[in-house]
């Protein structure tokens, strides 16, 4: 097949697209060099992420890597999604302070489905492979199972941060999470990897792919890191355990709420990260922001626009925007709501959610509260409640609404 029919573009218009907003590229000459005998020879790169289904929801700090393979898609090259079914039962240690807990078979291909369902508001699903990689791993015999383990030392191990500190405090370190990252860095042989996605914490993972390839007599791919996109809290990774994510399924008006809550630093950040906004546009964005001569607040409602268009529609953009300011920016709480006082958790100031709508009265049961989130229709302040687990922080005096009719004000007891 020739160059002109796959119709790549000229490298370097591959290169400025696929710089943008990454982190690190280890490393660009040998990126330039696969793509420009990929050019030459008409041939698609193979790009390969890797995803270990421990949890079912995708957000948007996933959306980063993988919306990085869409650009390579876009350009014509072929993409992997690689589910992690038989790594998954392991667990990645990586960023990890103790052991991670050990996922059942069934567990993990419950949440590979869900991740298969997802991923597509991204990627192109006639031009994604969708591999699992039991697929080598499972059929592998102990001898080179043993030959794979025999070519690392526990001292190279020792060289990732968290395996280092928790060896220094005394913590347990499993041998299956030494023998993680060797199964991930084997999928990069087994799929022939060209260059493989991941986030900045993914970076010895993704190294050691890039040298195991070299003990297989194949060509290192390219180690290509993405930044952590950091959740709305405006202080950790966006995570769905710290409760500080958008899920790239959430409702539009949860998502447009959600964003319109980050910290205005990171108004720059996620334009980058997370819409398609070209260079030029985020720049200006950038120097506006930097003058003061415009309200951020500007900035974050087209922010907050983008990322709903992207995984919803304009119509639902507008929307929630409409929603979002009617509601919440003008104030238009009735004046005569009830006022009902809850009690918290002591010290934490938490409450589940389905107990602050129990002890309102907004719904007589927790069965009865579970469905109306799952409906879509429960609201505290400016945020949609998607997740019927979720904890409320009270603080201070709160509006809840669920459904059309029932409103009022919740004041935390003294």
């Amino acid at each position: 097949m020739s160059a002109n029919k796959i119709g790549f573009p000229p490298v370097n218009e591959q290169m400025d697209l696929l710089r943008h907003g990454a982190l690190e590229i280890i490393s660009e000459e040998d990126l330039e060099r696969k793509l420009t005998l990929s050019l030459k020879l008409g041939k698609p790169l193979i790009i390969k992420q890797g995803f270990d289904p421990s949890a079912p929801d995708l957000h948007l700090g996933h959306a980063v890597t993988i919306r990085k393979l869409a650009q390579f898609q876009s350009l014509g090259h072929r993409i992997i999604f690689l589910i992690g079914d038989f790594t998954g039962m392991v667990g990645d240690p990586s960023g990890r302070s103790k052991t991670r807990p050990r996922l059942t078979r069934e567990e993990v291909l419950a949440n590979a489905e869900t991740y298969k369902s997802q991923v597509f508001k991204i990627l192109n699903s006639k031009k994604t492979e969708i591999r699992f990689n039991s697929e080598w791993h499972a059929s592998r015999d102990i001898y080179q199972f043993l030959d794979l383990a025999g070519r690392f030392t526990v001292a190279r191990m020792l060289e990732r941060d968290d395996f280092l500190i928790r060896y220094q405090k005394g913590e347990p370190i499993s041998i299956l999470e030494f023998l993680y990252p060797l199964m991930q860095a084997y999928d990069s042989v087994a799929l022939q990897a060209d260059v493989e996605m991941g986030g900045s914490d993914q970076k010895f993972n993704l190294l050691l792919g890039r040298k195991i390839q070299g003990e297989y007599s194949q060509d290192a791919q390219v180690a290509f890191l993405m930044p952590l996109l950091i959740g709305t809290d405006g202080k950790e990774k966006m995570s769905k355990s710290l409760n500080n994510y958008v899920g790239i399924c959430d409702f539009p008006d949860d998502m447009y709420g959600k964003i319109m809550s980050i910290p205005d630093r990171l108004i720059v950040d996620y334009f980058t990260l997370a819409t398609d906004l070209p260079v030029d546009g985020i720049s200006v964005i950038l120097n506006d922001i930097k003058s003061g001569q415009i309200n951020p607040m500007q900035h974050k409602q087209r922010l907050a626009r983008e990322v709903v268009q992207l995984y919803h529609s304009a119509e639902a953009a507008q929307s929630a925007e409409h929603h979002f300011v009617t509601r919440f920016r003008d104030h238009s709480v009735p004046d005569n709501i009830p006022e009902i006082t809850v009690t918290p958790t002591p010290i934490t100031g938490l409450i589940a959610v389905l107990d602050l709508m129990l002890q309102s009265g907004a719904v007589t049961s927790r069965g009865e509260g579970r469905r109306m989130i799952e409906a879509g229709a429960v609201w505290v302040d400016e945020r949609h409640i998607s997740d019927f687990r979720q904890e409320i922080l009270l603080s201070s005096s709160i509006i809840l609404k669920v459904g059309k009719r029932k409103i009022c004000r919740i004041i935390p007891e003294a």
